[in-house]
């Protein structure tokens, strides 16, 4: 036969000439779309929209507008990039070029570094490139040509990259113009789409993330297809800037970190304030819902992470010690002391669930360039819960812990959107429970009709789980809440409870966070807030400002009221201007200043200066007070 039959999304069919190729079929379903289509997907698989059609098939178009076609649109513009780079510096050598979350990368290997003048000399070459409209166009080769043609233009870095595959294996190359790269594609159709694009920032990456391989530059870029679009990012990238957490952190005193301990932060005073008031509210809400708080050790015997998988899976992540010429291991997670707890006991069927909440403080080898302020630290505090159950209270505990995370990100004013993630090639355990934890967590998910995507490959090495973005008022994600369905721990450990027939069953457990990481949830507050907490997390509430000495003894008794009422006040007890005292308030975005003078001492009075507002007149101490704890109610 002649004819094919595709399945579009939303089910519609229709029928093509076989040979048809992708962008035809968009062009068949609006004009605008074939002009916007950057890829497809054919049975799921994301393919060149120039791509022929001979057989029956399912295919969606993908557009800038789609995650997926975003990725092939950024990991196209990578390519023009390491053209451009190549066009100017023809002895740099190309490692790789992905798309990453927003954007995109190049690794290259060249003896002296780039300078700011470069960076925009390699712009306007990629300007050019983009003007001269070249088709990314593919060729497939063998295994033994591609070598060949690698070596013979002397790219190490591509030919270790064949080297590593199977004799067999699939080899393709993108060219566009004189520029050929080893590359599996898809591409968009030519340089011409993108439209807007700008190099960003640039940074040192270990070849293939080792610390033993040489240091590469990477240069980091964003494109979009129309100049609005690069406009409104750049202005909601500076406006980052100003929020960034590191910055604040310093400015509003919160923590720091040193060269003595990099990755290790250190908590000031006030940052110290944010930490209890989120660890307070944790217990609080984790008491009503039936959980018991334990305390682990930080360092536990080797032998203990070797049975766990840790050792197999996760050892390069992990810090090691000696104790009395034993080996040691500190805690990378805190899921092992939770099942060396429940091993204490024997349980029946009538004591589970189980759940035992933990504060745990982790340590994990982070390399030194992926530092980052409070988001990527090599020691922090997971907001841990494991939760030891029998297979039948599996649905009911992910739909519990669930709920909780829902309650916890409204409290903050998060949206957050959820994922599913499946099997990691670097696994333990067999198929079958495999499937059986990851059809859990589905149905979980779709009794309490919350929309997902599958986020494939990307679960723990021991089981699947659902993933939580928060989005902040930038409109960035951050994964932060976890839950995670084990069969596998269980059964390494040999867990058991008796049941109703008196005999010993195995336990089915969760691995659940919240906050995820309790410096990097502060860090995300830093950032999503701007340092201007709302007043229930505010760590300074108020300061109070006489307006000169002569106020200082009533000023100090509406700080004793205040203390006494349970709101966190500073006073300023400086011999500065009025002005100058309310200006630093607002510098240190505190939400209220109270200024105090001779009216306000014979009025029994403050004049209150509210953060967003300025100044809102007079109120009584008492009404003050009051007007303070309705809106920190929901928190306490």
């Amino acid at each position: 036969m002649d004819q094919i039959k595709v399945t579009l999304k939303g089910g519609v069919e229709k029928t093509y000439t076989k040979g048809v190729t992708l962008i035809e079929i968009a062009g068949d379903i609006s004009r605008k779309l074939s002009k916007e289509a950057v890829a497809a997907k054919v049975d799921g698989v994301i393919k060149d929209i120039g791509s022929k059609l001979y057989d029956d098939c399912q295919v969606e178009i993908l557009t800038f507008d789609d995650e997926e076609g975003r990725k092939v649109f950024w990991h196209s513009t990578s390519h023009v990039m390491a053209q451009a780079v190549k066009r100017l510096f023809p002895e740099v050598k190309l490692a790789i070029g992905p798309a990453i979350d927003e954007g995109f990368y190049y690794d290259f290997d060249r003896e002296e570094s780039f300078s700011t003048s470069e960076l925009e000399k390699i712009e306007k070459e990629m300007a050019r490139i983009i003007a001269e409209d070249y088709a990314f166009c593919r060729e497939d080769v063998p295994r033994k040509e591609a070598l060949d043609d690698l070596q013979k233009h002397d790219e190490p870095y591509k030919v270790e990259l064949v080297q590593d595959l199977p004799e067999d294996a699939h080899i393709s190359f993108y060219r566009q113009g004189e520029f050929m790269d080893l590359c599996a594609g898809p591409h968009i159709p030519s340089t011409g789409r993108i439209k807007a694009f700008k190099l960003t920032s640039l940074a040192g990456a270990y070849w293939r993330g080792d610390e033993h391989n040489k240091m590469l530059q990477r240069i980091y870029g964003i494109s979009f297809p129309k100049k609005p679009m690069l406009d409104e990012y750049m202005t909601r990238m500076e406006e980052a800037k100003k929020r960034d957490h590191r910055k604040l952190g310093k400015e509003l005193d919160l923590f720091s970190i040193h060269e003595e301990g990099p990755g290790f932060p250190f908590f000031h005073p006030k940052g110290m304030v944010l930490w209890n008031l989120l660890t307070d509210f944790w217990r609080k809400e984790h008491q009503k819902r039936g959980y018991q708080e334990i305390k682990t050790p930080i360092i536990l015997n080797e032998e203990l992470w070797r049975r766990s998988g840790h050792w197999e899976h996760y050892k390069e992540n992990m810090y090691f010690t000696k104790i009395d010429e034993m080996d040691y291991a500190v805690k990378p997670m805190n899921c092992p002391g939770g099942i060396l707890m429940y091993k204490t006991d024997s349980h029946s069927y009538r004591d589970l669930p189980i759940r035992l909440g933990e504060l745990g403080i982790v340590h994990r080898h982070e390399l030194s360039g992926v530092l980052h302020g409070l988001m990527r630290v090599r020691c922090f505090t997971q907001d841990d819960a494991h939760i030891f159950m029998m297979p039948s209270q599996i649905e009911d505990e992910i739909i519990g812990v669930i709920d909780l995370v829902d309650y916890f990100y409204k409290i903050f004013g998060f949206e957050y959107n959820v994922e599913l993630s499946t099997r990691p090639e670097d696994s333990m355990g067999s198929d079958e429970l495999w499937e059986q934890a990851t059809s859990a967590l589905q149905k979980a998910l779709e009794k309490k009709g919350m929309p997902y995507k599958i986020n494939e490959g990307d679960g723990a090495f021991y089981g699947p789980k659902i993933d939580f973005h928060l989005k902040d008022s930038l409109g960035r994600t951050w994964q932060c809440g976890t839950i995670q369905l084990d069969f596998q721990m269980p059964e390494r450990f040999d867990l058991t409870y008796i049941g109703a027939d008196g005999e010993k069953h195995r336990p089915v457990m969760i691995h659940r966070v919240i906050f995820g990481s309790i410096e990097r949830f502060i860090g995300i507050l830093i950032e999503h807030f701007a340092g201007a907490f709302p007043v229930w997390l505010a760590p300074v509430q108020a300061r109070v400002l006489p307006i000169s000495e002569k106020h200082m003894d009533y000023a100090c008794k509406v700080k004793k009221r205040l203390e006494d009422a349970g709101i966190r006040v500073e006073l300023d007890e400086r011999n500065e201007k009025i002005g100058y005292k309310i200006r630093e308030a607002q510098m240190q975005k505190l939400p209220y200043m109270l200024i105090v003078g001779d009216k306000e001492a014979g009025d029994n009075t403050v004049s209150v200066r509210v953060r967003e507002k300025g100044d809102v007149g007079q109120k009584s101490i008492e009404e003050f007070i009051e007007d303070i704890k309705s809106l920190t109610s929901k928190f306490n």
